[in-house]
C-alpha cells in the first residue's frame, strides 16, 4: 500500500487541527466520529495543516471534506500542546498505522510530537453528507453522553469544546446554529438543555428568549389540534 502521507513536503510537521463537529438530532447533542481503517479506534475529524494554508483554512477544509458543508459556524477554542499528550502517541500511532497497512515512513512522520489546534463546528444535522475520508472506513454521530474511548486525547478535546460552547451560549447565541431555519420554542429549549446537561423551567426559558428580542414568530406548526400547535420561530435578521 502506498503511503497515505507520501507527500509530506505538502504538510507542516508538528501541527494539526482537530474539529469537534456538533449536531443536534432526536433531542440529543451529537459529535461526528470517524473510525480508522481495519481498527476499532474512533477519532475526531482532523488533519495536518498545509504548508501554504492558513490554520483556519485547514479547519474549513477538514469540515468540508467530512460534511460537505461550507459557511458553517466554526470557532477556534484551544491549543493542545502539553508534553503529556504525546506520551502514548507513538504506541497508538503504531497500532493504527500497522492495522491500516501503512508503511513505516507513515509512522516515523506521524508519531513525532505535534501540537493540535482545536475547533468546534455547529452544523444543521439534516444537511450533513458524511464522508469518512481516506483513512477511515466508518463514521457515526454519537451522543455526547455516550462517547467511547477516543484516539490520543480526543476525549479531552471534546470536553474542552463543550466547556467553551457552554460559555458562549448566551453571549453568541450559538445554539441556534444547530437548528434549521425555523424551530419551536421547545426545540431551542431542548438544545440548551442537552448542551448544559440540565433541565430548564419552561416558563423561565421562554420568558428569557422572548425578552432578548431576537426571535420572529412566523406561524403555527400544525402537528395536532389547532389549540396544541406550537408557534414556529426564526431568528430576526
Amino acid at each position: 500500500m502506498l503511503s497515505r502521507f507520501k507527500q509530506t513536503e505538502l504538510w507542516l510537521p508538528g501541527i494539526s487541527v482537530d474539529c469537534v463537529i456538533f449536531g443536534f438530532h432526536e433531542n440529543q447533542l451529537k459529535v461526528l466520529l470517524l473510525k480508522f481503517h481495519n481498527t476499532h479506534v474512533w477519532s475526531l475529524a482532523g488533519g495536518f495543516v498545509g504548508v501554504e494554508e492558513n490554520v483556519d483554512q485547514a479547519a474549513e477544509r477538514v469540515l468540508y471534506e467530512r460534511t460537505g458543508l461550507t459557511d458553517i459556524y466554526l470557532e477556534q477554542f484551544y491549543t493542545f500542546g502539553d508534553l503529556e499528550r504525546n506520551d502514548r502517541a507513538a504506541e497508538e500511532h503504531r497500532s493504527v498505522t500497522t492495522a491500516m497497512g501503512s508503511p513505516d515512513d507513515d509512522l516515523s512522520w506521524m508519531s513525532k510530537r505535534y501540537i493540535t489546534i482545536g475547533y468546534y463546528a455547529l452544523v444543521d444535522y439534516s444537511k450533513v453528507v458524511v464522508n469518512p475520508g481516506d483513512i477511515s472506513d466508518a463514521a457515526d454521530w454519537v451522543d455526547i453522553a455516550a462517547l467511547p474511548h477516543l484516539f490520543l486525547d480526543h476525549n479531552k478535546i471534546v470536553n474542552k469544546a463543550l466547556e467553551a460552547m457552554r460559555q458562549s451560549l448566551d453571549e453568541k447565541l450559538i445554539a441556534f446554529e444547530l437548528l434549521g431555519d425555523t424551530f419551536t420554542m421547545s426545540e431551542i429549549q431542548a438544545v440548551y438543555e442537552t448542551i448544559l446537561d440540565k433541565k430548564i423551567v419552561r416558563t423561565n426559558f421562554q420568558r428569557k428568549m422572548l425578552s432578548l428580542d431576537i426571535l420572529l414568530r412566523i406561524e403555527k406548526k400544525f402537528t395536532g389540534g389547532a389549540h396544541k400547535a406550537p408557534y414556529l420561530y426564526r431568528l430576526k435578521p
